[in-house]
């Protein structure tokens, strides 16, 4: 069921419901963070294994000491210039969060959203939310309500926020004797984390046990089959007879034979074909077709992170 009434989703928010919430990233399923029921049921919801571990979302900077403890001064600085924002930070968490949100860890991903109806949402209520995105397991996130329904229809509560504003996952970063690592690509990107930090390190992706979110080998995945090209016509010409879809970084000029393309920014603007990103690939998704055919994006900037979750997506 979608609605906008933000007391009604606290209400179930209370009882151990779970709830679809919007972010300026992607749609989010939460449960109260001390509630086993809530976040059992989230598991189970998103057929997502135990050992992957949760984001929690808090209000404010102010609030993370209620969750972690041993902060480091780096990590200050990067909430300072990015809270609330698209950044998820892993750090060592208090007693009292339970080892189901962190999958046994004894650290834990947490960030400050920047959506106003979820910050309302956040600030009427006394707990912090755990929120994964609002998918099953390892298929496309989410960025509107329609989409969230899509996948779970009327069995999650969603409040309709609107489509994301940014549309990429946050950003995840870990520390490591204080030393930040990079964990996930995301919204924000390397380069502006290292404005803060200086150089920083980058962990490999993680099948078993993960660090932190967001880090195994195959994620993000639409159920068409797709694939990913430097040369868009030379891969058109191998398929044949086949149903094709196309998703581009800026060009239309494709052959007869595509039946459906999604172009992620005219002008090339890769910010502008980030918030794009999971709206065409859920438009492609859904025009019963053969194959898709992505794009490689330039490796630079926000175009590292949608390159990763084209990769992400085709990996087997």
């Amino acid at each position: 069921m979608i609605t906008i009434d933000i007391a009604k989703v606290k209400n179930a928010l209370i009882n151990d419901e779970i709830v679809a919430i919007p972010t300026e990233t992607v749609y989010g399923l939460a449960g109260n963070i001390y509630s086993e029921i809530a976040i059992k049921k989230i598991f189970n919801a998103k057929k997502r294994p135990l050992f992957n571990p949760l984001i929690v979302h808090i209000k404010s900077a102010e609030y993370l000491e209620k969750i972690a403890h041993n902060i480091p001064e780096i990590a200050w600085k990067l909430a300072a210039s990015f809270w609330p924002g698209p950044l998820t930070m892993v750090l060592n968490k208090q007693d009292h969060i339970s080892d189901l949100i962190t999958a046994g860890k004894r650290t834990v991903a947490v960030r400050v959203p920047n959506h106003k109806l979820t910050l309302e949402l956040l600030n009427e209520i006394e707990f912090p939310i755990a929120a994964p995105s609002a998918n099953i397991f390892k298929t496309l996130s989410p960025t509107s309500a329609k989409h969230v329904f899509g996948a779970f229809g009327n069995e999650i509560l969603i409040l309709d926020g609107d489509e994301c504003k940014i549309g990429l996952e946050s950003t995840i970063i870990g520390f490591e004797e204080d030393i930040p690592i990079l964990y996930r690509l995301g919204a924000i990107t390397i380069e502006e984390i290292e404005s803060i930090t200086g150089k920083i390190k980058i962990a490999a992706a993680q099948n078993h046990a993960p660090e932190a979110p967001g880090m195994l080998s195959q994620h993000y995945s639409p159920r068409t089959k797709m694939i990913l090209t430097t040369d868009m016509q030379s891969e058109i010409a191998k398929f044949k007879n086949k149903k094709i879809g196309v998703l581009s970084f800026k060009s239309e000029n494709q052959k007869n034979q595509v039946i459906k393309i999604e172009t992620l920014s005219k002008t090339g603007n890769l910010k502008e074909a980030a918030s794009n990103f999971y709206h065409a690939l859920h438009s492609l998704d859904s025009s019963d077709l053969d194959l898709i055919i992505a794009e490689k994006l330039p490796n630079e900037g926000l175009g590292k992170t949608l390159n990763d979750r084209l990769i992400r997506a085709i990996y087997k």
